[in-house]
Parts: structure tokens; sequence; C-alpha cells
């Protein structure tokens, strides 16, 4: 492999490293002083809760400063997936870890955004990725490496996070210095050339300052996927962090986040058609020297004060950069080149060619503030605060011509790229957000609570294209947000919730604009929910159930009649029902699983009536998510679990395929995976995780330009070590 990141001498400096500590007595070999935020960890008062879903310890809050009431009173369905089911199930990927999350399902990176790209209860949550509660838009593929958990949020979520979030926001947590000092890590090998390492070292620093710790997390990862010829995957990232004043009135955490990727990009088969192409599913239509490399670097800086037990202050200052530099193959057939009688064997796929660099920045100042305080009999905890952001990009693109097309059915990789490159777009975008926002908890007694929450927003976009024709627009949007909910306890281990909501989505939302919408006004959302959960058997059982819909009431498209505009015109829904579920059931037996039925659909288009009734797109109907893990005596540790995803569109508003009249679809799929953990002793375990077990051919990542294949069955064999 060309330009590791990763390799033998990087695995033998990393152990080398952590073990030199352990020599010298910094870190010291006692398993009790195993990481805090461990699920591995029962004895730590702030272990994780070793679950995915909501609602498992009624005394739990998010560690999200806006959210203040515990997760079994929050009026709104939110899924954990805990660092213990991350390493149990070895994922590598933040889209790997979100697959437990039923109403989730994966697509495939756009022309202009690589990276994750997911869909939230049937809508696109491309830009509703969150680090710490702070937003991480970059175009970069995410290691959980360096996360402690993830927390999903379902529905509109606007009045907490600002623009987007019409389905939800995923936000990552990160690790954080903790009191006691430990190491831990692992080796990995695998199937496909896989190779990584890992390493998490904490070690209290009592003499530098009180409540002094210092946290550091590293990663290397390379390997290819499974039946996807030449596509590689090569990752490296470091994420070192300062906590002073643990255990005092005052807080300061410092930590830096930095990760890199070298990656050979796969965009997987074309379409033929409305469906996948045909062939063999390990085909690769790009080039051997195809790339996509990212270089993510964020630095925060978080105070935390209390100033009595009823006043909390919080403040977050981050500056992110994102830089990107890509050239991906897009394989297609293109329209007039081929009839359903054409022979594979006779027909030429194009290569489009989708290439740029950019680099995206991010200035946020977050503050919040919690009041607890109580008006004659009345319990309130209010949290209100402000928001003062600026986020800029400056991508470049290029166009290519002379660009060599290759056979659907015996393509040639190593074909010599060929291409000549002209710069199509260069854009210089800066975006100002201004808010402030107030959520108030009422509880009325025992039983009741109400909730009411409201934020304003200031979007300001100043956008300019430089390439001709040239272009300047600016767009400056206010926009108000709400929340409300009331929450009925019939007992203290139980809530039933009804809650609603709106969100909003600017036309420069992704920091992109024309004059197809610069004066296109922000679409608009709207959510109801009503839901219940309980914990039973001492929060050893915890179950989740609700029923929404969210509506999007203003949806953005072409005018027919004006190619260059785009209008407020359309109206799309989706109605749902979620029922999740986790239970150590024994002190052996933990189980987990969650199942989404989502029924989504266009309910109406001012230009586009033929496409009335047609499902969203990425949105199955049916997502099914289950893990279980049982212990043996001795210590030998048996798991699995699997993974349905129904049919999915590629889209709901590009017209019918001509010549079959049907949509692009891609089928559903079930896909089954195991793990095996063995002891060899108190410090170090053997792990094995076997991935797609019956090998299935499915299509993981459906976009209108193409569909990307799911690995194929694969292996991992990990050396575990804690200290």
């Amino acid at each position: 492999m060309q330009n590791s990141l990763f390799s033998s001498k990087a695995t033998a400096t990393a152990v080398a490293v952590v073990n030199a500590l352990v020599s010298a007595g910094a870190l010291r070999a006692d398993p009790a002083a195993a990481p805090a935020d461990s699920a591995n960890n029962p004895n730590s008062a702030e272990a994780l809760p070793t679950v995915i879903v909501s609602g498992q310890q009624e005394s739990r809050t998010l560690p999200l400063p806006k959210l203040s009431q515990p997760l079994i009173d929050t009026p709104q369905s939110v899924d954990i997936v805990s660092q213990q089911t991350m390493n149990e199930q070895g994922d590598t990927t933040l889209r790997d870890a979100l697959r437990n999350v039923a109403g989730i399902s994966l697509a495939a990176g756009e022309g202009s955004s690589q990276g994750d790209n997911l869909t939230l209860r049937g809508f696109t949550a491309r830009n509703d990725l969150f680090l710490d509660g702070m937003r991480d838009f970059g175009s970069y593929y995410r290691d959980p490496f360096d996360l402690r958990e993830i927390d999903v949020l379902e529905g509109p979520s606007s009045v907490i996070f600002g623009r987007g979030s019409t389905g939800g926001v995923i936000n990552q947590e990160s690790k954080t210095p903790q009191v006691g000092a430990f190491a831990s890590g692992d080796l990995t090998i695998g199937t496909d050339s896989t190779r990584r390492v890992t390493a998490d070292v904490n070690e209290p620093l009592p003499d530098f300052a009180p409540g002094a710790a210092f946290r550091f997390n590293l990663m290397g990862d390379e390997g290819g996927v499974a039946d996807r010829n030449d596509a590689e995957n090569r990752r490296m990232g470091v994420a070192p962090s300062l906590a002073l004043g643990m255990g005092t009135a005052t807080q300061l955490t410092f930590s830096f986040y930095h990760q890199s990727e070298d990656d050979v990009p796969d965009y997987g088969l074309p379409w033929y058609f409305n469906r996948p192409a045909p062939v063999a599913r390990d085909n690769f239509y790009g080039f051997t020297d195809d790339y996509l490399r990212a270089d993510v670097n964020v630095g925060t800086i978080e105070v935390d004060h209390e100033v009595n037990g009823n006043f909390t202050l919080i403040d977050q200052l981050r500056y992110a950069n994102y830089g990107r530099d890509f050239r991906i193959s897009e394989p297609q057939i293109l329209a007039g080149t081929a009839t359903l009688t054409t022979p594979l064997s006779a027909i030429t796929i194009n290569r489009n060619e989708i290439s740029g660099s950019s680099v995206e920045s991010l200035f946020d100042d977050q503050a919040d503030a919690t009041v607890k305080f109580a008006t004659g009999e009345v319990a309130h905890t209010l949290v209100f605060g402000v928001e003062a952001a600026r986020e800029t990009s400056d991508p470049t693109r290029y166009a290519f011509t002379g660009v060599p097309g290759t056979n659907l059915v015996a393509p040639n990789e190593n074909q010599a790229f060929s291409g000549t490159a002209s710069v199509s777009t260069k854009v210089d975008t800066t975006a100002a957000t201004l808010a402030g926002y107030a959520i108030d908890t009422v509880e009325l007694g025992r039983n009741w609570e109400l909730m009411g929450g409201f934020r304003i927003d200031r979007f300001d976009a100043d956008y300019a294209q430089f390439v001709a024709p040239s272009a300047a627009f600016v767009q400056i949007e206010d926009m108000p947000s709400w929340r409300g909910a009331i929450v009925y306890k019939p007992l203290a281990n139980g809530s039933i919730y009804i809650d609603a909501g709106n969100s909003f989505d600017p036309s420069a939302e992704t920091l992109s604009l024309s004059a197809a919408n610069a004066n296109t006004p922000p679409e608009k959302n709207l959510t109801f929910e009503a839901g219940t959960k309980w914990d039973f058997a001492s929060h050893k059982l915890s179950l989740r159930s609700s029923v929404f819909r969210t509506e999007k009431t203003n949806a953005r498209e072409p005018d027919p009649t004006d190619p260059v505009l785009n209008v407020l015109g359309g109206n799309q829904r989706v109605d749902g029902v979620e029922l999740d579920g986790t239970g150590h059931l024994t002190d052996r037996w933990d189980l987990r699983a969650a199942y989404a039925l989502m029924d989504s659909e266009v309910v109406s288009s001012v230009y586009y009536p033929a496409a009335v009734g047609a499902p969203l797109a990425n949105a199955p109907k049916n997502t099914f998510a289950a893990w279980t893990t049982y212990r043996l005596p001795g210590g030998l540790e048996f798991g699995g679990g699997g993974n349905y995803v129904g049919p999915r569109d590629a889209s709901a508003t590009v017209p019918d395929d001509p010549t079959t009249g049907l949509l692009k679809q891609v089928p559903g799929y079930w896909v089954f995976n195991a793990m095996i953990e063995y002891p060899i002793s108190k410090h170090l375990v053997a792990q094995v995780n076997l991935d797609n077990l019956e090998n299935r051919t499915f299509y993981d990542e459906p976009h209108p330009g193409h569909v990307v294949m799911g690995p194929g069955r694969s292996a991992q064999f990990s050396l575990k070590f804690k200290y």
C-alpha cells in the first residue's frame, strides 16, 4: 500500500510508549484504575451504561448542558451507542456504530461532499453531526477512537442546535480526563490487509495543579474493503486533553482532536436503468490512483463553573479546520448508450470525475447557564444561553475531459488516468450565526412536568463564485424555533410524554448558494411525538416506545418554468413507530434490540405531481438492529447480532427511468455479525469479530448517481490490554 499512515513501525512505537510509561511507574498496573468512562468498569461511579438506548438509568442525564433532565424524563427519543457496544462489535467508523440505531440508514457521498452521509427518520442528516454539542460539519469519515458514546436525538431540534435537524441530530461525546490512572488499547489484524492500533492513556497530575489529569488517545488504521477490489482506507488520529480543577467548583478542560485520512475511495456500481448493475460485486470502476485526503483539527476550551448548587455556568470555545483534497470516479451508464437488450459486455461505463479541494473552518463560542429555582410550590430548571459562530468554506472544483471509459463487465482500474482538468467553480462562503435560547422545565408535584423552549437564530451567509459566470449572493435569515412537552410520571421508574417542536433549513445550510436558491426562504419542519420510557429490575431492563410524525411543510423544488430558480412548493411527511429495549437479563446475558417502522411520502408537489405518494429518498419502511452477549464461567464471552434495512429509493423527485418507468431502488437486506472474547489474563483479552457471516451481497449506500456495495465477509483478531 502506498502512503501508509499505519505500519508495523507505528505499532511498535505505540506499544513501546505504553510499556515505557508502565515500567516507569507513570501508569500503575492496577485493574481497579480502569477507565472511569469504560462500560467494562462496573466499579466506577462514572461508568458508562452498557446499552444502546435511553432510559436505563433514571438519574443519568446526557452530557449536553441544554438537556437538564434525566433521560427517563426527557420528552424525546434518545438513542445511545455506548463505548462498550462499539468495542464489542469492533466498530471502526461512526457509520458502523450507528447501524445499532433503528431509523438511521446510510447514504453515499454527494458530489460536493464526501464523508459520513446519513438519513435519520427519513430526512438527510448530512449536516446534523455534532461533536460535544458543537457543529462538526467537515466532510470526512469519522473514527470512534476518541468517543465514549454517540447520542442520537431524534426529531427536529433547532431549539437546541440551531439550523437543520429535520430528522434529528447525531452528537459524538469525546473521551475526557478522569481521576484514576489507567492505560488501555488494542492491536488488530484482519482480512483484507486490515491493521489497526489504538491506545488510551490517562494520568492524574496532582503535582501540576489540583484536580489535574492528562489523557491521550491514539489511533492508526489501514485496510481494504471485503470484496471491493482496490478500495483502501487509511486513517490516523491523536486526541490529547488536559483537565484542571476536577472535583472543584471550577473545571477547565483543554482538548485537541486530529484525524487524517488518505483513501482510495469507492463509489461502487453504476445504475442499470432503475436498479444496481447486475455485475460482480468486486468490480471497481475507478482508478487505482483515485484519492480522498482529509485533515481534521479541532481545538476546544471548556470552562465549567458551579456558582452554587442551583446555578451552573458552562462556556465552550472551539476552532476547527477541515482540509480536503479528492478525485473520485463515479461510474455511469450514460442515457442513450444502452438498452435493455444490449449485452452487458457491450456497455461502456463513463467515469464522471468528481474532483476538488477545500478548507472549511469553524470558530464557535457557546455559553450556557442552568438555574434551579421555585415560584411558590412550582420548581423550575431554567437553561439559557447564547451562541456566536463563524463558518467558512472555499471549495475549488474541477471538470475533466478525456477521461477513459471502461467496460461494465470487466472494468480496468489499472488504466492510466489521462483526463485534463479545468477549474469549474471557485467559491468563497462565510456564514455567521448569532443565537439566543431559553428552555424551562417546570415540575408540578411528583407526577407532572412541563417543558417549553424558544430560540432565535440570525444566520447571515455571504457567497461568491469567482469562475465565470461569476456571481455573489447574500442571504440573511432570522428564524425562531420552539419546543414544548408534557411529561406524566405514573411511577418513579416510568414516564409518558407528548412533545412538539420545529426546525428550519436555510438555503445556505451547507455553506452553498446559487441563483436558484439565494432568495428562497428556509424550509420549515414540524414534529409531533408521543412516547413512554420505563426502567425495571433496578434499571437492568429498559424499554422505550414512541410514535411520531415529522413534516417538511415547504420543501424546495426546482421551478420548471425557470430552471435557475428554486421555489417552496412541496410537502413531505414521515409517520413512524419506534420500539427499543435493552436489558441485563442475567449477570451473564445482555440483550439490546431496536425497531423502527416509517411510512414516508411526498404529500404534495406544486410542480411535480407525479412524485406525490413516492417514498422519500433513502427512507426504508423497516429497520431493525439487535445485539446480544453471553459470558460463560471462566470469562469466555460470545456475542452476535444482525441488522435489517428495507428497500430504499435513491431519490423521491428524480423522474422515473424513461425505459422502465420506475424509480431507482436498492433491495432490502439482512446482515449478521458475531464476536468471541477470551480473557488471557487480568490485563489481556483476545477478541475475534466476524462480520457479514453469510457473505451476503447487499447495497449499502444509494445515491441518484451511483450505489455503494456493502462489504463481504470479513474477520478481525484483536489483542486488548488494560492496566
